[in-house]
């Protein structure tokens, strides 16, 4: 019998998530990236804990927004000099910045205390599908909190069938 009283180390481990943000909606794709952040999806959770797990975003450059937003949205920030308000619009951000966006709108729906930059140092996004070095890290891949086996063989090469070429008969 375990000794151990309250929650362990073991239930505080970090997990790495992989997301495809491919023909995603950006708002419903936030929201889930930001509760993964928070450790909401764990039983231990507790809002003065920094209990969250890691993401990787992939495919930021595919992601899709409701309604006219994609003509709308504009993208503010200032230089804190006279007249330093820049505006860039959502089409622009896009071309330049696809990651910017992902993490503008999982900021947002952060709560706004001195855990929200420790958890947004967690989330990488990439605007294409190569993720680099995390590709090692990643312990589980989501669609809407789902993992299914079609979705993981389309990922990974070398879990593909092989399937023999019509040339080789």
């Amino acid at each position: 019998m375990s000794q151990a009283v309250g929650n362990t180390a073991l239930a505080y481990a970090r997990v790495w998530h992989h997301v495809d943000a491919s023909d995603r909606v950006l708002g419903k794709l936030a929201e889930r990236i930001a509760l993964v952040l928070m450790g909401k999806h764990k039983p231990i959770y507790d809002k003065s804990l920094d209990c969250g797990d890691y993401i990787v975003v992939t495919n930021a450059r595919n992601i899709k927004v409701s309604g006219r937003k994609e003509e709308q949205l504009v993208y503010r920030k200032h230089t804190m000099y006279p007249g330093g308000l820049k505006e860039t619009p959502y089409e622009t951000m896009m071309e330049k910045k696809p990651h910017e966006i992902i993490m503008h709108a999982v900021s947002g729906m952060l709560p706004k205390n001195k855990l929200r930059e420790r958890r947004l140092a967690r989330l990488k996004v990439f605007g294409g599908s190569n993720m680099g070095i995390y590709r090692n890290n990643i312990l589980k891949r989501w669609e809407d909190g789902s993992l299914t086996d079609d979705y993981i063989l389309k990922l990974d090469l070398k879990n593909r069938p092989s399937v023999p070429s019509p040339s080789s008969k």
